[in-house]
């Protein structure tokens, strides 16, 4: 275990995409546009629920959390990534490669939780609108918030401590552009069905069940919906309501398709440009999903630049 964690110690070496070396540059642009958009999108929606009052709402203080996670999501893995494609030089620290795992752990079960709770705020405004200010007060939102963030980091805390116990043998060349437990278990020259089946009950835990209470709040919200006779209601519940379902799908089906399907021949590869979606594209795509039609969003505007007053 010794002369293990000294070998290791010296860090690890992120292979990333040097398979394709000709995809370097084109990846390095891309992703960049990608990161600079994500900054920029998430950033506005948490600075403009902040600082416009008509936007202290539940919907818009979980949204804030969910912009907040994305920033620090991509962040945790992105810069490293970029350095790596404009470089020869690939590697990591150890501890750096902890701590990104940590990270990426925690933050990543955070938007599971999270996006529950942002499931079950929907069902309340449609399901319980009487009671929904009562059911969504701000002591129970931000204590809804805290327990999505804690629950994260104490779980990854728990998760990336156990595979970083496992002997890697002097072995760090890691297939990946990031740190990430599948692709650090299979370093190891000892027997890791124990880190296997940790990780595939951490998936149904922080995966599957999450994905089984948004579906079922989504379910009960439907049937509400069709009970309706306002078509403007209708339409806001639908504005709303679709906008998170696509960002759960675009967030839950690339995770589903990593930690959930057995491994094949070529699972390695396509786990890097899966993972390169949700990590980089997904973030990037969350703030234009939000604001895009959104009245709330375009009223903020107007009212922070003065234009509502001049009409």
């Amino acid at each position: 275990m010794v002369e293990n964690f000294n070998e290791s110690w010296e860090g690890f070496i992120l292979l990333g995409f040097s398979k394709w070396p000709h995809l370097e540059v084109v990846l390095f642009v891309v992703i960049l546009i990608f990161y600079l958009i994500t900054l920029t999108g998430n950033l506005f929606i948490i600075i403009l629920s902040y600082l416009d009052s008509h936007l202290h709402t539940p919907m818009y203080f979980f949204l804030s959390n969910l912009s907040a996670l994305d920033l620090c999501y991509t962040t945790s893995s992105v810069p490293q990534l970029l350095s790596n494609l404009w470089g020869p030089e690939k590697t990591i620290s150890y501890v750096g490669c902890m701590l990104q795992l940590y990270f990426v752990l925690a933050l990543g079960t955070t938007e599971c939780v999270l996006l529950v709770v942002m499931s079950f705020d929907r069902y309340a405004a449609v399901c319980k609108p009487l009671h929904y200010s009562v059911l969504m007060n701000p002591h129970f939102c931000h204590l809804l918030a805290a327990a999505s963030w804690v629950s994260g980091f104490t779980t990854s805390a728990l998760h990336s401590s156990f595979t970083f116990w496992v002997p890697l043998c002097g072995h760090r060349k890691v297939d990946h552009f990031f740190c990430e437990v599948p692709a650090l278990l299979r370093l190891s020259c000892f027997d890791i069905h124990a880190n296997e089946l940790t990780l595939m009950v951490m998936s149904a835990i922080f995966v599957v069940i999450p994905l089984i209470l948004i579906l079922s709040s989504y379910g009960a919200i439907i049937c509400t919906v069709l009970r309706m006779q306002s078509t403007a209601r209708l339409q806001k519940v639908f504005g709303t309501c679709g906008a998170h379902l696509t960002v759960v799908s675009l967030f839950f089906i690339p995770i589903m398709c990593i930690y959930l399907q057995p491994p094949t021949e070529n699972s390695q590869d396509q786990a890097k440009f899966i993972s390169l979606f949700y990590t980089v594209v997904t973030p990037s795509l969350n703030p234009l999903i939000y604001t895009l039609r959104n009245k709330d969003i375009r009223g903020a505007v107007r009212r922070l630049t003065g234009c509502e007053r001049e009409q």
